[in-house]
Parts: structure tokens; sequence; C-alpha cells
């Protein structure tokens, strides 16, 4: 299967989306299609074999749209933002404007009480009156004749939208206006002024032009909040430098980032861009992540740490190999999440696209019989044709395709700002109706980076175990391995030759040293294998109720020792957890650790329920056996060991740095090893689906009461009936009301710090509480850049260390010793910048 995106152009409404999409989808070979009405885009999934891209463009065309393949390139793509399309509509817009205000003023000024020239007033000027509204009309007409060219147009095809409702509507009054300019001037020939006052009255040539601009000023609104929601995208892009400083037979050359290939050689300054995903071969720097991950507060990395692109420089020079080039770099694999999950589609987004796919027949149907209920009730055809135009134009289609996209599309690009990426709108939504969240313990509950704690041997010395230990474990990629091999490194232990290494998953290491067959692992491994270790057992029972992880050691059949293990937990763990159960929601751990290891974790952090023991395959049993008791699960793991449950789960919920963002078991990828991010993207889950149903709510009430207003049906009873104009800024309003709510969702914070990204709060509680904080205020920084230059000046001042906030415009001071204020902001000016103040 082929995974292709297409730009659609001609899209005006939902109606359209879904008219593509049905296109599309009918056609053998297609296994799945989304249309993005607001970045006009379709991703579409098909098997080359029984259908091309060629054939999925004539399709489209067909259907009435226009449509080309897009070319996946790197950051530098052009940006499809709609500025160009903004700028047309504006002008269109503004001269549209310039023609109404005074076929307005000449069609409604003698009903207003002003002044009208003579020349268009009395019974001896209604030629020269009505000329003069068809010649303002015309021009309205021609510029925004778009409207009737596509809305025929889709007609034709058998697809009408919302552009065949506007222009049905405004043909219908300038046609019958044209009728009645004709007919006024054939009584006026024939010397009937009464008949033809009585058509001058009923011309509707201002209802046209209003209906024009006013949806014009609709979509210009629109326009410009829709290009909103991409924000989120645009500015991730606009993250990646446009060069890269590279090491070419020696000399430093500047090339433009997308050249750089794997293995080059790049250089990165205090205050440079990491242009791709690299590793550090020499040097050491400090870096901002908070671009993606979040995390305001830089990180130390030396040689042998990997960068991120788009991470910025604050501190140290470095010299790093490109391991992944732009386009397959972690921001261009959040950009792909972020612009996929938008293109996805919510379930709940299914009703709005069937209740659009016939609204717009349904309202011309509507129209129709109103028009002829009209006439049989009154005789005029004037009336009908009002009630008709007013169906017509008051008809909104837009707001309930827009009602679940825009609110999907914000949500995941606010999720991407703070390090959540949601990879589909199914996930997102299926979040908000999580009751039970199973967790890993390594490396999610706990830092997942355990320590040698603890030595008990039996007949042998502890450097004998150590030394049989560290020869299986340096084999291994456990979390378990690394403290063992580590500690015999520092104490200089040497290591054997290991044969017929054996990994047994959720067990333990086997192998041959010196001659010896070898088991390392848990309780389980040792029962299997019938290793005797009843005399070791006691000894442990006092680490593990420490929530220590005791390893068992046997050489030939015999149990030689223990090695002890502590995994320290997450100082954010219990906060996560409180947060979830705040929320209603189960806490349940899963571990392969023994019992008592588990519920010595389980105690310190309140968890509800632990399982433990548990080979990998017993997770996705305990989750399926969930589901099947009525329960909505997501678990939260590693995205690697845990894969099978994170596939089974609801929602499955990867915790890990951003090199883990494109595991494909996982549906929602936290960037931070941060258990409070699993909190935050179930309450964003449920921020956005309320959003949505506010959406659709309003949506199908404007719908379920502007259609029958419009049609008369409360004339009867309250003597209402609608203009057109009224109608047709109604209509406008109704979808720039739908996208403005969407945008609320920029407002989300998140919970961790009391929607404050306020670094000071962040370096207090890292910092000791005995140093003295100073806060100096700077003006004239413009970008990451600048707070790069002013971390640099400010922390190479001794006993300074300083955190600079671009969006604060403020540099946060720790003293360790006492440093005079004039210094401070001395070395800001000097730097090129402005204090303002200092607190």
């Amino acid at each position: 299967m082929k995974k292709t995106k297409f730009s659609i152009t001609g899209m005006t409404c939902s109606a359209c989306q879904a008219h593509v999409e049905k296109a599309v989808q009918n056609l053998e070979g297609v296994s799945s299609v989304n249309v993005n009405l607001l970045q006009n885009f379709m991703q579409t999934e098909y098997d080359e074999v029984k259908v091309s891209a060629e054939k999925i463009i004539s399709a489209v065309e067909k259907a009435g749209y226009g449509a080309s393949e897009i070319e996946e390139k790197a950051f530098h793509r052009k940006k499809s933002d709609g500025s160009e399309e903004l700028k047309n509509m504006k002008r269109r817009l503004i001269y549209s404007v310039c023609f109404l205000i005074p076929l307005f003023y000449i069609c409604m000024g003698h009903m207003l009480g002003l002044p009208v020239p003579k020349i268009i007033s009395g019974s001896e000027n209604l030629m020269i009156y009505a000329l003069t509204q068809l010649l303002l009309t015309v021009p309205i007409i021609g510029l925004n004749f778009h409207f009737f060219r596509n809305g025929f147009k889709n007609i034709i095809h058998r697809s009408p939208n919302m552009d065949s409702l506007i222009a049905l509507g405004a043909a219908a009054s300038f046609l019958y206006s044209v009728y009645g300019t004709y007919m006024t001037a054939y009584f006026i020939g024939r010397g009937d002024a009464v008949a033809a006052h009585s058509y001058i009255m009923n011309l509707y040539y201002e209802s046209c032009g209003m209906i024009l601009t006013l949806i014009t000023v609709g979509k210009y609104l629109e326009a410009k909040s829709k290009r909103k929601t991409s924000d989120a995208v645009n500015k991730l892009m606009n993250l990646a430098p446009k060069t890269a400083i590279i090491l070419r037979d020696g000399k430093e050359t500047e090339i433009p980032a997308s050249e750089l290939t794997a293995g080059n050689i790049f250089l990165l300054k205090a205050g440079a861009i990491v242009p791709c995903d690299g590793t550090i071969i020499e040097g050491s720097c400090s870096v901002d992540q908070s671009a993606l991950t979040g995390e305001s507060i830089p990180i130390d990395k030396s040689e042998g740490d990997i960068l991120m692109s788009a991470s910025v420089s604050v501190g140290g020079f470095v010299k790093c190999r490109c391991d992944r080039p732009e386009k397959d770099s972690t921001l261009s694999k959040i950009i792909a999440l972020v612009e996929e999950a938008s293109a996805s589609k919510a379930p709940i987004a299914r009703l709005a696209d069937k209740i659009s796919g016939v609204f717009v027949p349904i309202v011309i149907g509507i129209s129709i019989v109103s028009a002829f209920i009209w006439i049989m009730v009154t005789g005029s055809f004037a009336a009908a044709l009002k009630a008709a135009v007013s169906v017509l134009v008051i008809s909104c289609p837009c707001s309930l395709g827009l009602a679940t996209p825009t609110a999907i599309m914000v949500g995941t690009g606010k999720g991407a700002q703070n390090g959540i990426l949601i990879k589909s709108a199914e996930s997102l939504e299926m979040a908000h109706i999580i009751t039970t969240v199973v967790l890993d313990k390594t490396g999610t509950c706990t830092e997942g980076k355990p320590k040698l704690s603890g030595i008990i041997t039996d007949e042998i010395s502890e450097k004998e175990l150590l030394t049989i230990a560290g020869s299986l474990e340096i084999n291994s990629s456990h979390p378990l391995a690394k403290p063992i091999v580590e500690y015999c490194e520092e104490n200089k232990i040497t290591l054997l030759p290991c044969i017929d290494y054996k990994e047994t998953a959720g067990g333990g290491l086997s192998g041959i040293v010196n001659g010896n067959k070898i088991l390392i692992g848990n309780h389980r491994l040792m029962e299997q294998e019938n290793i005797d270790i009843s005399n070791l057992l006691h000894k442990t029972e006092k680490a593990a109720e420490n929530g220590e992880i005791p390893l068992y050691m046997a050489s030939n059949g015999a149990a030689i020792g223990i090695i002890t293990a502590a995994d320290p937990v997450k100082s954010t763990s219990k906060e996560a957890i409180d947060s979830f159960k705040s929320l209603g929601i189960k806490t349940i751990m899963l571990t392969g650790d023994n019992s008592k290891t588990a519920e010595a974790i389980r105690k310190e952090l309140d968890i509800d329920e632990v399982r433990a023991e548990l080979l990998p395959a017993d997770k996705t049993t305990i989750i399926r056996d969930l589901q099947d008791s009525g329960q909505h699960v997501a678990m939260i793991g590693d995205g690697v060991n845990d894969a099978p449950a994170l596939a089974a789960a609801d929602v499955g919920i990867a915790i890990g740095a951003g090199q883990d963002i494109a595991i494909e078991s996982a549906d929602i990828v936290l960037m931070k090893s941060d258990l409070r991010d699993g909190v935050e993207s179930i309450r964003l889950s449920k921020a956005v689906i309320r959003n949505v149903k506010q959406n659709l709510f309003w949506a199908l009430i404007y719908n379920t009461l502007g259609i029958p207003l419009a049609a008369g049906l409360f004339y009867p009873i309250l003597h209402w009936q609608l203009n057109p104009m009224f109608g047709a800024a109604a209509m406008s309003l109704s979808s720039v009301c739908v996208v403005t709510n969407a945008l609320r969702l920029n407002f989300f914070k998140t919970s961790k710090n009391n929607g404050k990204t306020s670094l000071s709060n962040e370096i207090s509680q890292r910092k000791e509480v005995n140093t003295m904080k100073k806060t100096i205020y700077i003006d004239g920084m413009m970008c990451s850049h600048c707070t790069g230059m002013v971390t640099k000046v400010l922390n190479a001042i001794d006993g300074v260390s300083a955190e600079v906030s671009l969006e604060n415009k403020c540099a946060y001071i720790e003293l360790s010793k006492d440093v005079p204020d004039n210094l401070l902001i001395k070395t800001v000016t000097d730097a090129g910048y402005e204090v303002k103040s200092m607190e």
C-alpha cells in the first residue's frame, strides 16, 4: 500500500469534502482517503497495482475539483498558508464594498430618511433608479463570479455545495430584478405608472450584492481564522535552520541544512540551531529542547550524547556527526505526525459527514417547497422568491464540516507544543473516555536507570560474583544490565568471555563463563531451571520491601548469590498518579519484578492496583480482560518492550525521549519521560472533544432554527420573514464562530505548572533554596539566538547561574556569591541588549 498526499483545489465547504472523498473512495484499490478541508489536501492509501495517482486525480477532476500530487520535501517546502488567496480575497472584498455602499444607499436611503439625489427619485426617474442599481450590482457579481462558476459547475456534476446555494440565491435575486427592470420599462412605455411602481418596489439588486459581499466577508474572516489553526505546524517548520556549518577537508563550510547527509560532521556553536539529529563526537554544550519537548530548562550534553534537530545551543561548542538528515529527523517526524493527525477523522465527525453529504440537496428542496407554498398561499412571486433565497443563503454546511477538523487541528498542534504527539484524531477522541490507565513500572513510574544497591554471596567472593555477572550482562540491553557493567568498569573488574549466551524475555540470562553454566534472573527463572534458592529468599525480603530488585545467580545448577538494584521512583510520578485519580481514572501498575518490590512502589505512589512477576504477553492478556469487563484502557509504557500491550490498549501512550516518536504501536507519544504528560494528553482530549461538541451543537442549532425561519415557518404566528441579506450575514458568522471557538483551545494550559511557563519556578524546584535570586528584564531579545547569547555571557560570570526566557523577556538569575548589580547590567548591555529593570 502506498500513502500519497494530493493538493485539492475548488473546495469551499464540507459538502465539497464529502464529494471528493466519495469520488476517490469508490475507486478500486483505494483503502482509505481523508480530505482536509482546512489545508485543502487529501491523504490517500491505495494499491499501486490496482490504481494509480493519475486515476485518483482524474476521479477528483470528474467530481468537479482540481488535484495534484504533493511532492514531499523537507522543511523548506512552500507552506500552504493561503497568503496569496487571502490577499486576493481581501482585494475583492474592498472593491465589493465600494460598489455595495452606494447601491445600498440608493435602495435604502429613502427608507432611512436620508437625502437621495433627485435624478433617481420620483416616478419620472424609475428607470434611472433601476438601471443605476443594475450597473452597481454587475461589478459585484464580476468580482465574486467564482461563486457562480464553482456553484453551477458542481450542480452540473450533481455534487452541489455551499457555492451552489450562494449562486442559486444570488442569481435568483439578480435575474428576478432584471425581469422587474424590464417590466418597469414595459409599463412606463404604456403609461401605467402604478404597475411600473409595483415592480420597482420588488427589485432585489441590493440583496444580490449584499449576499455576495457578506459571504465574502465571512469567507475572509473564516480564512484568517483557519490560518491560525495551522500555526503550530508552521511554527514547527520555522524551527529548522536554513544552513549548517560542516567540516569539509578540514575547513568550515556553510551549506543548506537540507544538503546534510548521514555521516557529515557539523559544528554547533552557542546560539546555533541543531540542523539534524546527530551525535556529539567532541566537546560539550547546553541545549534548549523546549520547542520539541516543552522542557524549558536547558540540558547539558557531552561526547556520545544525542542532539535532536531544532534544539538550540545556549552555550558551549561541539562537533557532531549527522545520524539522520533533515528529512528523516525528529522534527520532520513530529511535523508529519501533527499533519497526519490533523488530516485524520475522529469517529465523532462521521455524523457531520453524513449530514453534509445530503445537506445541500435537502436545502435546495426546502427552498423550492417554500417558494411553492408562498405562491400558493399569498399569490406573490416576490414573497416566494424572498423565502426561497433566504433559505438558500442562510443554510450553512460549512459550520458542520468545520466543527470537528478545526478543533482536532488546534488540539494536536497544542499537544505538539507541549511535547505530546497525537497520531490520529481517533486516538485523541478515545482518550477522553479512558477509565483505567495501565502503567509499566521501569522507565515509566521509575527513572529506568537502576543503580547497584547490594551484593549477597554464598561461598564465593563479591569480586568473583561480579566478574561472572558482568561477563553475561555486558551482552544484554536490559536496564538492569547497565549498572552491573558500570560497577565492574568503575572497580576495574576484568570480564571474561561468554559463550552460548541466551536471553529469556521476562526471565533472565544464561551462558557459559569460564566453563561454568551461569544463570542470572528472577525467581521464576530459578524455579524453571529447578535451582534451589530457599537459603537466599530470606535475605532478599528486606531489599524487596524497600523497592529493590533482586537478581538471583546460579552456577552449574546451584545458587551462588544475589545482586540487588534500586530503580528510584521519578519525582513527578506521585503527582501524575494523584492527577489520574482526580480525573476519576483507576491506575494499575504491571511489572515483571517480584511482588514485594512491586508492592513497595505501589505504596509509595499510591497506585490502586499492582500485578507483578509478569511476562510481556501477560500484560496484553490483562488489558484484554479489563476491556472485556467494560473498561476503556490506556497503556503507558516505553513504546518498545511494551509494544504488544500498547497496541492492545484502547489508547497506547509511549513515554520516552524524542528518538522514540516513530513507535508504530503507540497512539500518543510523550516526548519527555514525564508521566504527568500522560495526564495532560487525557485532559487535552477532554478539552478538544468538549470543543467539538460545542461546535456541532451550535452548527446544528443554527441550521435547525435558521432554515425554518427563512422558509417562513414562523410567519403565521409571529409575522417573521427573514430578509436574504440578514440570512447571508448569519451564514457567514456561523462559520466564523465555529472556527473562533476552536481557536480557544490555544488557551489550553497544562496543570503541571498551573498554566504558567515560569522558568524561575522550575529553577527553584531544581536548585537549592539558599541561593540569592534576581530577575533582569531585558529589551531587544528577538529569537533563540538572542537568548543563547545572553545566557552565555551571564553564565560566564563567576557565581552566576542564569536561565533566559524569550517569552517573558527576562533572565532568571541565581547567585551563589555576591555579584554587583551593575556588573550584571553591564554584561547584558555589552552583549547588545538593554536592561529595563531588575528585581
